[in-house]
């Protein structure tokens, strides 16, 4: 095999949550240029007529959207049962569905912080349980969890965010140390500071936004087509041996 070919990810379905718009569309977009089939799922995602399906099947790949807020329990085992039934073998998932809320931690009420975490971790936790037991069960299978700086670093307004990122980063290792041995590959990628709807507050406060493109050694936000190629590199076979890492996206933030 080529190590073009180690790219390709024909003939497989990808399991894509937050994909509506952001990171989480360049991602599907991405995975579907490679050759995969798309699964695509978000809170207010459209059924038909999507702006991410009609991308996906306008580079020649299969597009089934479902609709499922992931803060709602009861409804993400419904979705999960449904999306089992429909696709019986899911080769990649990518855990990116994900929401933030800024209120400072002394007015930091319960409600907030219960919806982000279930968002953020409980539910990437079910859906690779649910999804991930199959790829055990076959003994060939990718996941991709979607972290964040805050993995990392405490953040400023977002304790609950904070929190789930950084137990993303601790799942993605903990799933990797029980699955590495049994052909299934758990990792994630950190995006920095990119131009989606979660960073719209920052880049419309003018000092903020200009302390932290100060610190970007790239000079830029970022976009998110950014990691189209990460994605498809975590997915496909040229990551076999990548286990439990988070791989940066940051423009340099982390190594300033």
């Amino acid at each position: 095999m080529s190590i073009l070919d180690q790219f390709k990810l024909d003939g497989q379905t990808a399991l894509v949550t937050g994909c509506k718009r952001g990171i989480g569309k360049a991602m599907a977009i991405a995975l579907a240029e490679a050759g995969a089939d798309i699964v695509g799922v978000s809170a207010t995602l459209e059924t038909e007529g999507s702006v991410v399906g009609q991308a996906v099947t306008e580079r020649g790949r299969n597009f089934k959207g479902y609709a499922c807020d992931f803060s709602d329990r009861p409804a993400l085992y419904r979705f999960i049962t449904r999306v089992k039934s429909d696709f019986p073998q899911i080769e990649i998932l990518v855990n990116n569905a994900g929401t933030i809320i800024r209120v400072p931690a002394v007015e930091h009420p319960d409600e907030d912080w219960d919806k982000v975490i279930e968002v953020n971790l409980s539910a990437q936790f079910i859906l690779s349980r649910e999804i991930g037991k199959e790829m055990v069960a076959r003994g060939r299978g990718k996941i991709i969890f979607t972290a964040s700086l805050l993995t990392f670093q405490g953040g400023i307004l977002v304790p609950g965010y904070a929190a789930s990122k950084a137990g993303v980063g601790q799942l993605t290792m903990a799933l990797a140390n029980e699955w590495a041995g049994q052909g299934v590959n758990v990792n994630a990628i950190a995006p920095g500071y990119i131009s989606t709807d979660n960073t719209e507050a920052l880049r419309n406060d003018p000092e903020r936004s200009q302390a932290i493109l100060a610190r970007i050694p790239a000079g830029r936000w970022g976009e998110p087509e950014d990691f189209a190629g990460p994605v498809v590199f975590l997915a496909s076979p040229a990551s076999d041996y990548m286990h439990g890492t988070v791989i940066l996206v940051d423009g340099g933030w982390m190594g300033r």
